[in-house]
């Protein structure tokens, strides 16, 4: 049975003209509200499993460093495509939803500032984009990888808010794949202990951040019929978080065994990140949207944590740096 929703009349456009938008002409704006061009958080989450697939691949491989780095420049374009043709269809979808969300009801389509038809050229264009960039940049197994991304798992999230309280399962699977592209790029094989304990954790950690994120619109949700984790649990959020907090950290250490990572990455991948997940569960209030918003941003910084670690542990394995 499908869920009913209720279509809104568009919400008025008087809203600030945020800094970054304002550095670019006012037609242009529209479009680049569509991608969220102003809220980087949602490129920073996706490119970090890129980062973290990249790294523990070049740690396994001994991957030099300049084309270590050059690995990760293409890792923040290829995050920054798959997010913004991710943001474009679910507006498309969410169009009229978001128009009876309070914290939505300004975005380009919701607001009729886009039309359908144009946010789906933009999106062919994005699409195209993509398909170009990856084309140029990636081969075999992993040009399949990151295409499958690109496309059918982003094109499908946005339906699953209206059959199942599960749709940030599917955004875990969605948001992480560019682990597996960055490091059967690097690695030209699959090792499969690796993958799925580092895909797993991933998992765990994006429904952690995103059921946040979902908090700041339950009753909003609720009247218009979009379902999430956080509906679907109320009052057992919190027991919610702890497990999957757990299970990530749990799986993200499982994946540095199998990886043979060194000391550095324990110690300061996963002490750290145990750390700053406890600091966001003590000072997070699920109850208030800012406070959801402020902890959900601070898991862009979060990757910083597990970044730091792999790639201290890389360049002390291959004497990239001396100590």
């Amino acid at each position: 049975m499908g869920v009913k929703t209720t279509t809104i009349t568009a919400a008025p456009t008087t809203k600030p003209v945020h800094p970054v938008l304002a550095a670019f002409p006012e037609s242009f704006r529209p479009y680049l509200e569509l991608i969220r061009l102003e809220k980087p958080t949602g490129t920073i989450l996706m490119f970090w499993p890129f980062a973290w697939g990249l790294t523990m691949a070049a740690y396994k491989a001994g991957m030099p460093l300049d084309a270590y780095f050059g690995g990760l420049g293409k890792a923040f374009v290829a995050a920054f495509l798959l997010r913004s043709s991710a943001c474009t269809i679910n507006d498309i979808f969410d169009r009229n939803m978001d128009a009876g969300v309070e914290r939505c009801k300004h975005r380009p389509l919701a607001s009729g500032r886009v039309s359908v038809f144009a946010a789906v050229s933009y999106l062919f264009l994005q699409y195209a984009a993509g398909v170009a960039f990856f084309y140029r940049t990636e081969q075999g197994l992993a040009l399949r990888v990151a295409l499958f991304q690109l496309i059918p798992l982003f094109g499908i999230y946005p339906l699953m808010k209206r059959v199942t309280y599960w749709p940030q399962a599917w955004l875990g699977f969605a948001m992480n794949f560019g682990f597996i592209t960055a490091w059967i790029s690097v690695a030209r094989t699959i090792n499969y202990p690796v993958l799925l304990a580092a895909m797993a954790s991933c998992w765990c950690w994006t429904m952690l951040y995103d059921t946040i994120y979902a908090c700041q619109d339950i009753k909003d949700d609720v009247k218009m019929g979009v379902r999430s984790t956080a509906i679907l649990f109320g009052s057992w959020i919190r027991p919610l978080l702890i497990t999957i907090g757990l299970g990530f950290i749990t799986l993200l250490a499982a994946a540095g065994v199998y990886n043979n990572q060194g000391t550095p990455y324990f110690v300061v991948s996963i002490g750290g990140t145990f750390l700053h997940l406890l600091w966001q569960y003590r000072t997070v209030d699920l109850d208030v949207p800012k406070s959801c918003w402020r902890n959900f941003n601070s898991n862009g910084e979060m990757g910083w944590i597990v970044w730091g670690g792999l790639m201290l542990d890389y360049t002390l394995k291959h004497n990239l740096i001396r100590v």
